[in-house]
């Protein structure tokens, strides 16, 4: 898989419940910033689900749409929709050429998907992809640990810390969440 710039995706979870943020920057290349306003965070499967993508644009629409078909599947359970669309990224040959990550998440849960079958639970309940995930990862980390900040908060700073940093992330930032019931 090729390197994957253009986006950041941060997904926090808190007691009551999770927020996942993006940026709106479409980069061409390494060069040109062609589009500031992208919606990269959508909301799926009757609002209880949010899913982020990072990667090719058409690729992560794909993947997105397949998604949401395996929410429907299997009556928004999102672990078995994740796998099953993990298992079918892995075997499919045309899902298998597409360049794109997946962050998604529901009030109790966030998971990474990626085209190699990974799907990964992260243990803090905080988790990133794209060009400036890792920035977005480690402040976030940082907020959670030594303030009081809601996830939305936390998303929000995290990722305008990002945005500081990464030439592929800019700051006009869209934020999801779900609350638990």
């Amino acid at each position: 898989m090729t390197d994957i710039h253009g986006t950041t995706i941060l997904a926090v979870r808190d007691a009551s419940g999770v927020a996942m943020a993006g940026d709106g920057q479409v980069t061409f290349g390494q060069s040109v910033a062609m589009k500031h306003s992208a919606r990269k965070v959508r909301r799926v499967y009757k609002d209880r689900v949010l899913a982020g993508f990072a990667g090719s644009t058409a690729d992560a629409f794909t993947l997105v749409e397949r998604f949401e078909a395996k929410l429907e599947e299997f009556s928004g359970n999102l672990t078995r929709a994740a796998v099953e669309l993990a298992k079918d990224w892995r075997k499919d040959k045309f899902l298998r050429k597409l360049e794109a990550m997946l962050l998604v998440a529901d009030a109790d849960t966030i998971l990474i998907l990626t085209g190699a079958g990974d799907v990964i639970e992260p243990d803090d309940g905080l988790a990133a992809i794209g060009s400036g995930g890792t920035y977005a990862l480690a402040a976030a980390r940082a907020l959670a640990r030594n303030t009081d900040f809601g996830a939305a908060d936390i998303a929000r700073k995290a990722m305008d810390i990002a945005a500081e940093l990464c030439v592929f992330t800019n700051s006009n930032i869209v934020i999801e969440t779900v609350a638990k019931s």
